[in-house]
């Protein structure tokens, strides 16, 4: 019988890569604003598009639900998010950030895009085609496909 070397087989890479990279990036937003990963990343999803169903969030973001209704549930404790009944669908919301998210979204920003910058510095020459993998693997999976129809 084959044995699976877990640490060479490619799914479970890409997941623990993923997952390192996130908590590493935490350390960037983490301590000046008390976010968790998926509060980040409601956060910014909600600070690209500017609205949308938590249910839109969870599809782009591949969160939870759950995940992603405790992250809305802090945020708007924390009052950086709004919630108004959604005009197509009065079952749903549509999520906002109020002007404390947003000035919050737009101070983590440059951090965030600086933690990339050096991520690929990091990488060399090698960053282009890894970059051009991603991209292959997620057209091979749809990737594109489960956030295109998000609704904003």
């Amino acid at each position: 019988m084959a044995k699976l070397q877990l640490e060479a087989f490619l799914p479970y890479r890409l997941n623990r890569i993923a997952a390192t990279i996130s908590q590493d990036f935490r350390s960037v937003y983490g301590p000046h604003h008390d976010l968790t990963i998926p509060e980040w990343r409601v956060l910014a999803t909600l600070g690209q598009f500017e609205q949308m169903s938590a249910k839109g969030i969870g599809r782009h973001s591949a969160m939870h639900k759950t995940k992603v209704s405790r992250a809305v549930r802090a945020l708007e404790e924390r009052r950086w998010l709004r919630r108004r009944p959604s005009e197509e669908d009065r079952r749903e919301e549509i999520l906002t950030l109020t002007t404390l998210g947003q000035k919050s979204y737009l101070e983590i920003v440059p951090k965030a895009l600086a933690f990339e910058g050096r991520l690929l510095d990091q990488l060399g020459p090698g960053a282009e085609p890894l970059l051009e993998a991603l991209k292959h693997l997620e057209a091979i999976f749809r990737v594109a496909e489960n956030t295109e129809d998000v609704e904003t």
